[in-house]
């Protein structure tokens, strides 16, 4: 089942035309990557599905509805989570506290999910210190958490592996093969790192000048010259 559908959507700031006729689907149980180099248009692209930037044509529907004109917080509310690239805690407060601002919408007494100890244990051991404290592998496992807190339906990641140690990269890649593969999610996320990216890969696109320059199976990259097309 298609949960996210984006059809011809192009974006602009100011005269420059960010994102041109970009069209992609995303599939409950499968994981659709974005590649690209710097300053294509990933990130724009995202933060349009979020609603963080206006788009000034196509269409964006979430689980068969339109969402193009819906605020930030609408389509959180709807069933998208959001990992933004830089990870985003909120430094001064809890692992706790980060935690459940995931669940702002939801009523005070709503508790944070166990699954999420059970996908990041190193969470549980630090309930009680401040985000700024950790790692930044331990943050941006913080960061996928709180986005996981109120059960999204579509789970959205700007580059989770920037600047994130090779044993974390392994953790979260085996957690986000293990959200897709339960079936009851759809994951798009944009990935510098080929090789991650590749291993996770149900289905891609490649970026280019704001456009999509190549698309196909996750299984095809390598038969298809994708390593080459990122190549920096």
């Amino acid at each position: 089942m298609s949960m996210l559908n984006i059809k011809n959507i192009n974006q602009y700031y100011g005269g420059s035309h960010i994102l041109r006729d970009v069209s992609l689907q995303a599939t409950l149980g499968k994981v659709t990557v974005i590649l690209g180099r710097n300053g294509v248009g990933k990130t724009t692209l995202l933060k349009s599905m979020m609603g963080l930037v206006p788009i000034k044509s196509g269409s964006i529907e979430f689980d068969g509805k339109p969402i193009q004109n819906a605020t930030p917080y609408e389509r959180a509310r709807a069933g998208i989570g959001f990992v933004p690239q830089g990870r985003e805690i909120f430094g001064r407060l809890t692992v706790e506290e980060n935690l459940r601002m995931g669940l702002a919408y939801k009523s005070a007494s709503t508790p944070i999910p166990p699954e999420l100890f059970e996908l990041f244990p190193v969470l549980k051991q630090m309930l009680q210190r401040r985000g700024g404290d950790l790692s930044g592998g331990q943050q941006q496992q913080l960061a996928i958490a709180r986005a996981l807190a109120a059960g999204p339906k579509l789970l959205i990641l700007d580059e989770p592996t920037e600047g994130i140690q090779p044993s974390i990269i392994k953790d979260i890649g085996r957690v986000i093969r293990m959200l897709a593969d339960r079936g009851d999610m759809a994951i798009v996320l944009v990935e510098q790192y080929y090789d991650f990216a590749q291993e996770l890969a149900d289905n891609y696109l490649v970026m280019e000048r704001g456009a999509v320059k190549a698309e196909g199976l996750g299984a095809q990259m390598e038969a298809d010259g994708v390593r080459q097309m990122v190549a920096i």
